[in-house]
């Protein structure tokens, strides 16, 4: 048997160990764009190919071997296949990871046997040996995890929908189309939760042949409390879990005040909605976005800061003209060319009082690996600012 693992990121690696312990004999090769550009080169030859989610499904090389017969699998697909107990999905443009931790504190408070992973950044796969029957596995799911996806969560969470990802995505719908996997494929006695006034939350949800449940409001702790009491928490845990939660790393997460400026990390948001909603709840005075456009408009991002007026935004990245132009020309925008300049020249404007927002609404790999080492280089810039100054 000969398996190919394209790409060797976090999940990659997690496959490879995952598939050397349940096919010993099978012979497995790496395929990544680190080791050459021509990796996805000869995939037919395979009979099984592993796609991590940073690599398009809808590439023309992938799609050419699934013609020819070769299966293609993820490892989202082998958690599902070889799990242990119940799997609660959660997906969404904004909110899945804040959503998915809350579900897990509760949980976690009421005694069950739970693990976190998927999108938020723990292979499913690593957790997949310490699962049984009783077993609880909280999966945050991106498109990319559920665009091929052949199965559902026993407990699905569809959060709001807009547009995202539209570089990996035909289109709008196409997009859709692949968070509807986390209803598809549910049974009877299965149960998905949606967004009562989200059209394309209440769509997927549809899609399932479960027990539907609409929540009204969008709050992330009380869409977590609805799954909690659907599962048998008591109101006690709820409660003490929500009061008690830390909140995630790099959403919208305090780093530290400097002479009475606040300066907070959202570099999670990758897309223009979700940092939208972060000058929403922050409402800062300065904001600093770009990086990598993901195919989406910034137009969401225009109306928000002409709500809430910041008096200054510093764009940097590769897109950084693309949004000055979709901000309209009545903002402030200082342009610069990295994120060591952004973090300078926005202290430098800012006064006492003032919040400083880092919330790029893009991608990071125009300059960065992931958004993750993205938001680790802005905390270090921000405690070594009086050094550069």
């Amino acid at each position: 048997m000969k398996i190919a693992i394209l790409g060797f990121g976090l999940e990659g690696e997690s496959a490879s160990e995952f598939l050397k312990i349940k096919y010993p004999k099978a012979q497995i090769e790496i395929r990544d764009k680190k080791f050459g550009e021509n990796y996805l080169q000869g995939l037919d030859k395979f009979n099984l190919i592993v796609r991590s989610p940073g690599i398009k499904y809808l590439t023309p090389e992938i799609q050419k071997a699934k013609k020819r017969g070769v299966e293609i699998s993820s490892p989202t697909k082998l958690f599902f296949k070889f799990k242990k107990g119940t799997i609660i999905g959660v997906t969404g443009t904004k909110g899945k990871g804040t959503t998915s931790t809350f579900i897990y504190s509760i949980l976690k408070k009421s005694g069950k046997d739970v693990y976190l992973a998927g999108n938020i950044g723990y292979p499913a796969l690593d957790i997949l040996p310490k699962l049984n029957k009783d077993s609880v596995a909280v999966l945050e799911l991106s498109s990319f995890q559920l665009q091929d996806l052949v199965y559902s969560p026993e407990v699905a969470v569809v959060l709001g929908i807009a547009p995202d990802h539209l570089d990996s995505h035909k289109n709008m719908r196409e997009y859709v189309a692949a968070k509807s996997n986390i209803a598809l494929h549910q049974k009877k006695n299965n149960a998905v939760f949606f967004i009562k006034n989200d059209k394309y939350s209440k769509w997927i949800s549809q899609k399932s042949c479960g027990q539907k449940f609409a929540i009204d409001t969008s709050e992330n702790s009380e869409i977590a409390s609805c799954v909690a009491r659907f599962l048998g928490c008591k109101e006690k845990h709820i409660k003490s879990a929500i009061k008690n939660f830390p909140g995630l790393r790099q959403h919208q997460e305090f780093i530290k005040e400097i002479s009475g400026v606040r300066f907070y990390n959202d570099s999670a948001s990758t897309n223009p909605v979700s940092t939208a909603y972060a000058i929403d709840i922050l409402t800062p005075e300065i904001l600093i976005a770009g990086g990598k456009t993901k195919g989406f408009s910034y137009s969401w991002l225009r109306k928000t800061i002409t709500q809430k007026s910041p008096k200054k935004i510093i764009l940097f990245g590769e897109n950084k003209y693309e949004i000055k132009k979709a901000l309209g020309e009545k903002v402030s925008v200082k342009i610069v060319d990295n994120l060591s300049e952004a973090v300078r020249f926005s202290y430098e404007f800012a006064e006492r009082g003032d919040v400083i927002l880092f919330s790029p609404g893009s991608a990071s790999f125009d300059q960065f690996k992931n958004s993750k080492e993205r938001g680790e280089e802005f905390n270090k810039l921000v405690r070594e600012l009086k050094k550069m100054l």
